[in-house]
């Protein structure tokens, strides 16, 4: 029988409530200095209220390399605020919180940016080193477990990858070459910590550029993992330097190019489209006789949806980063039975923007200055509609303009919903308005629109009326050449 969104997993020894995950997501809310502040606390101690069952603490840094406002785990000093902030998740809920850890390469404003070939063996050993170091403070600080940050554009990714131009034990040209980093890496970190503390990875099943990796490599990658020892595999895809997009006077940022976009996949791409990923590498490993949970992650954010990858035995669990972002309340309402309370990510990637940005990380679907998401409050009203034809809708130039009337209630945003042909009804957009012109729409099928108003706790109204609209082709005429 497969397991559903709300039952325990056991990993290592680690009792995770539930199946529900908040991958690593940059806050940018720490200071320069690295150190745990009250900001960092309030959003992983959101989580924690919310009962997700893993929560994988933002990226933080195994070394000194100045990097901006990035947590850091590099020095003993920094143990008491990672203290403060297990237990002040322990303290709020059965949520089981585990720290990415981190090593990069440094990066220049001009562009110039250091890769794997350019280390010593001496840098080789240090930062093996180093891993083992900070994986023993994240015990220490009262952690459930650490994860080794093995994606995207950072130094282990970088030894994985088909890009690797190194030419001694740890040569691009095979895999084995590519793997040896890693496997010096976990052999330090258990080392340190212990037989009996989880150690998780997270790495990319695609690295979504040209000439990099695919699936048939990270199948086998994963199961080198596994056989290295690694009690849970995360996965995401692309984030890369190869392809990033360089603004002068900006060192490169690994999510500004076609790799970026698919690591954290916006509106225009279709539901879940990184699932099929984690099913061949579950179905890899488990047919090797490893039965370590594997994450899935990828615009994943309805628990019919959550449920249905369980149910089929594609993934152990669901990693959700900006779904949770936005309602971190999302297994709290789940194990309420008030899933129609979800305020549903729209992937607009505004949160992306503030990251890439440098600012703070926040969610546009929030209430206007809010630093943290708004607490749940499932007692407020539900908002209601004062007009029973509160949406109106019009065709013209192409595109389809709405407007609706103000709903009557504290109302934080409209979800906006679409049919097209009578098929599945999707949220297409969230606004804090009363207007929306829809510009992705086809002369010739049939569209349905209603909209509903949430409050800030996520109570939706009852839907408004709904607006059909046969949209016609356009009649082309023949261009006759003038004579």
């Amino acid at each position: 029988m497969r397991a559903n969104i709300l039952e325990p997993i056991v990993i290592n020894g680690m009792v995770v409530p539930n199946r529900t995950v908040v991958p690593a997501m940059v806050t940018r809310l720490s200071a320069e200095d690295g150190y745990v502040n009250q900001d960092i606390i309030d959003r992983y101690v959101s989580y924690a209220k919310g009962n997700v069952g893993l929560i994988i603490v933002e990226a933080m840094a195994i070394h000194e390399s100045k990097s901006g406002p990035l947590l850091r785990i590099s020095d003993d000093r920094f143990i008491d605020g990672h203290k403060k902030l297990t237990q002040a998740i322990h303290d709020t809920s059965s949520s089981k919180v585990v720290p990415q850890i981190i090593h990069f390469m440094k990066v220049a404003r001009s562009g110039w940016r250091q890769t794997i070939d350019m280390l010593s063996e001496e840098d080789i050993v240090t930062i093996i080193r180093d891993f083992g170091d900070a994986a023993a403070r994240a015990r220490e600080a009262g952690y459930d477990g650490v994860e080794l940050h093995s994606a995207h554009a950072y130094t282990l990714s970088s030894f994985l990858s088909r890009h690797n131009r190194r030419r001694d034990r740890y040569d691009g040209r095979s895999l084995e070459g590519r793997l040896r980093m890693f496997g010096d890496v976990m052999a330090e970190v258990r080392a340190k910590v212990g037989a009996d503390f989880p150690v998780g990875v997270r790495f990319l099943a695609d690295e979504m550029i040209k000439d990099g990796y695919t699936l048939e490599d990270s199948r086998l990658i994963a199961l080198r993992m596994a056989q290295l020892g690694v009690d849970y595999i995360s996965l995401s895809v692309g984030g890369k330097f190869e392809d990033a997009i360089l603004k002068e006077g900006q060192p490169p940022y690994p999510y500004t190019g076609y790799s970026g976009e698919r690591c954290m996949p916006g509106a225009s791409f279709p539901k879940m489209p990184h699932v099929h990923y984690a099913a061949a590498i579950k179905e890899m490993i488990n047919s090797k006789g490893f039965d370590i949970p594997v994450i899935s992650a990828g615009k994943i954010n309805s628990p019919e949806d959550a449920e249905q990858l369980l149910r089929d035995g594609k993934a152990d669990m669901i990693g959700m980063a900006r779904q949770l972002l936005v309602d971190p309340n999302w297994p709290k309402k789940v194990i309420e039975n008030r899933e129609e309370d979800i305020i549903p990510c729209v992937y607009c990637n505004v949160c992306k923007q503030l990251d890439e940005n440098f600012k703070e990380v926040t969610c546009f679907l929030w209430p206007k200055g809010h630093l943290q998401a708004p607490d749940y409050d499932p007692g407020s009203l539900s908002p209601t509609w004062a007009s029973s034809e509160a949406l109106s809708a019009e065709y013209t130039n192409g595109a389809v303009k709405l407007k609706w009337q103000r709903a009557e209630g504290e109302i934080s945003g409209y979800d906006l919903y679409r049919a097209e042909d009578n098929g599945l009804v999707k949220i297409i957009q969230a606004k804090k308005g009363t207007g929306f012109t829809d510009k992705s729409v086809l002369g010739g099928l049939k569209y349905s629109y209603y909209i509903r108003a949430y409050t800030k706790s996520g109570q939706s109204s009852a839907p408004s009326n709904m607006i059909d609209l046969d949209l016609p082709i356009e009649d082309f005429t023949p261009q006759m050449p003038e004579k």
